[in-house]
């Protein structure tokens, strides 16, 4: 822990412009640069929203808590934590060896790799919150006390993705294989959170609690407590401390699995 901290230190800067130039590289070559990252999520949004509620006539609504949401709105705020985890998921795991150079040519603090690429996420992330909240209030959804629990999902949100790409980023160095197998069994998570659901409502009471444990499905319901539900992330105690049992266990994990392969990562690659 004090080696990854030690690495971070006097960093702060170098970590925001390498977060940036990151972002350009991603848009590089674009016509319309940036704007890819409002584009590329409206469009999947409305390729699910298009499927449920007109291909599946399934524009009823989504019920929660005594309450009918609309399915769009319903589909936005999910999907709006599920673009920064998915992101964050697949790119840190590919990340040491994207920017290979830094571990190879010079001397650089190899944690920061996994730091400045989940930031470009960021703040893609708060770009795209912004326009939400700004929907949901053109839509109706005033401001209200429950939204600054984006405050602390966000963060939570940002630590526990960075804590994992400490495990999954030396490893996918070490094996093309494992950065596949990560990026192949995305789509099949995605399905298994609560992203287009409400996993509060499944109709059988052990996969309900099976879902607490899944740590996206936590981050789907904490973005739509704030700005959907008007719940506190303490109304559901079980799936609040489940969540903070799971963010020790990848901490320590990414912590043991960095300090294991950090110092042969410039062999391998």
């Amino acid at each position: 822990m004090f080696t990854i901290f030690k690495e971070h230190k006097n960093f702060g800067k170098q970590i925001l412009l390498l977060a940036v130039n990151d972002l350009k590289k991603t848009y590089k070559g674009a016509a319309i640069g940036p704007f890819w990252a409002v584009i590329k999520p409206a469009f999947t949004l409305f390729v699910y929203w298009f499927a449920f509620a007109v291909g599946l006539k399934g524009s009823g609504g989504v019920e929660a808590f005594g309450t009918t949401y609309d399915r769009f709105i319903f589909l936005l705020v999910g999907f709006i934590p599920w673009f920064f985890i998915t992101d964050s998921i697949t790119l840190g795991a590919k990340s040491i060896r994207m920017n290979q150079q830094f571990v190879t040519k010079v001397s650089f603090p190899v944690s920061t790799i996994m730091t400045f690429t989940a930031v470009a996420r960021l703040f893609v992330h708060l770009f795209l919150a912004i326009i939400m909240y700004v929907i949901l209030i053109c839509t109706g959804y005033t401001p209200d006390v429950y939204n600054l629990q984006f405050f602390l999902y966000c963060p939570l949100m940002y630590m526990f993705f960075v804590a994992l790409t400490w495990s999954t980023a030396p490893m996918a160095a070490f094996s093309k294989d494992f950065e596949n197998m990560i990026v192949s069994i995305m789509s099949g998570i995605f399905w298994l959170s609560g992203i287009i659901y409400n996993s509060y409502d499944l109709g059988i009471a052990w996969l309900e609690k099976v879902m607490l444990f899944n740590p996206i499905n936590f981050f789907a319901n904490g973005y739509r407590n704030a700005f959907l539900y008007d719940r506190w992330f303490f109304d559901n105690k079980l799936e609040f401390f489940i969540f903070l049992g799971e963010f020790v266990a990848v901490f320590l994990l990414g912590i043991f699995n960095y300090n294991r392969l950090r110092k042969t990562l410039p062999d391998v690659l």
